[in-house]
């Protein structure tokens, strides 16, 4: 199998299937088309015996993935075709599902910004590598969205109340702190990216990564985690936000300006959804709780004023409908997270 487009590159080398992201001058955000390439060319080398392992890296030094493309999302929703953005996030989820459930070994080389998108075609691997220069984050709630891809799964796997920290935040991890909430394997030198990249194509081995391993940095966040299980194991996202409020340190009053910045209605979802999904067992359940949320994000949500803000006007002053974190009903995250009903996601085909 071999695709060569201006956005992707993806081929067979030795018994090693490769995907490279081929858009640099753009952080290798992911396409609607990209993403299907890459399904189409996983359920070819699963149903082969030709391929023993996955690898998935991007050209560039600046971005593995910085998340999806959303001005098409952002176009059809603006006009009010919402029926564009449903399909895509459907597909995309199953194709996180369905790489969460490989069966072959699946290494992500999640070198520089991964964030959204680029997390949910690395972070559900089998082996996950971060570099001196990754930045990890899930910034959905910035957006108007909450956290997708299956990154709740991960976020509620953290340690103590992490999750809901990073998923109210946005909070940009550093290579330490991706390993230590779960996002990542390990770290290798960005220097022999190429070197492992080779080694593996040559070798079709995992046992490889040994040989480029390192010892990840030091995570800062463990050093707040006290702080973070203090503030966010509280009962509900207000809670959470007025404890932090109250406390007179630097850190605290940092971290409810992050959250104030960040749409009231997602904040008080994403929540929500890490605290749900902490019930549930496998990344595809957390795909379909996620998919409640981003199917209504655009008719009933706050995404199309989110993405006007922050991606298309960049103004960075969205005009929230509903303004506070106080504002924001139970009634609302009941609507948002509520079942879809006959337009539940379905991953069928897509678990492995």
């Amino acid at each position: 199998m071999a695709v060569a487009t201006g956005d992707i590159h993806i081929r067979t080398l030795g018994r090693v299937g490769r995907i490279t992201l081929t858009r640099p001058r753009a952080l290798n955000a992911l396409t609607y088309d990209m993403a299907m390439a890459i399904d189409a060319a996983l359920d070819g080398w699963s149903d082969g015996d030709d391929v023993d392992l996955v690898v998935i890296d991007a050209e560039g030094d600046r971005a593995f993935c910085a998340g999806g493309d959303i001005a098409d999302l952002y176009a059809t929703g603006k006009a009010g075709d919402y029926a564009f953005g449903r399909r895509f996030w459907a597909d995309e989820y199953r194709l996180n599902a369905k790489i969460a459930g490989l069966a072959i070994p699946y290494v992500a080389l999640m070198d520089g910004i991964t964030m959204g998108g680029g997390v949910g075609i690395s972070a559900h691997g089998s082996d996950r590598l971060v570099t001196e220069r990754s930045m990890i984050a899930m910034p959905e709630c910035g957006i108007g969205l909450v956290p997708d891809v299956g990154g709740s799964f991960i976020l509620s796997r953290a340690p103590g109340h992490l999750g809901e920290y990073l998923a109210m935040t946005g909070h940009r991890m550093a290579p330490g702190d991706a390993v230590f909430a779960g996002f990542a394997d390990g770290q290798i030198e960005s220097g022999d990216r190429a070197a492992l990249v080779a080694a593996l194509e040559e070798t079709g081995d995992l046992s490889v990564l040994g040989e480029f391993a390192r010892p990840a940095d030091a995570p800062a966040l463990s050093g707040h985690l006290n702080a973070i299980d203090r503030h966010f194991g509280k009962a509900t996202a207000m809670q959470c936000l007025a404890s932090l409020e109250a406390e007179q340190s630097e850190w605290a009053a940092e971290t409810a300006k992050l959250i104030r910045r960040a749409c009231p209605l997602s904040v008080a979802c994403a929540f929500e959804l890490v605290r749900q999904v902490r019930d549930v067992d496998t990344v595809a359940d957390a795909l379909r709780l996620e998919y409640r949320f981003s199917y209504r994000s655009m008719s009933d949500g706050e995404f199309i004023e989110g993405i006007r803000a922050q991606i298309i006007d960049k103004d960075r002053r969205p005009n929230w409908k509903t303004a506070r974190l106080e504002d924001v009903t139970e009634d609302q995250m009941r609507h948002m997270l509520a079942s879809l009903g006959e337009h539940e996601l379905d991953v069928s085909g897509a678990e492995r």
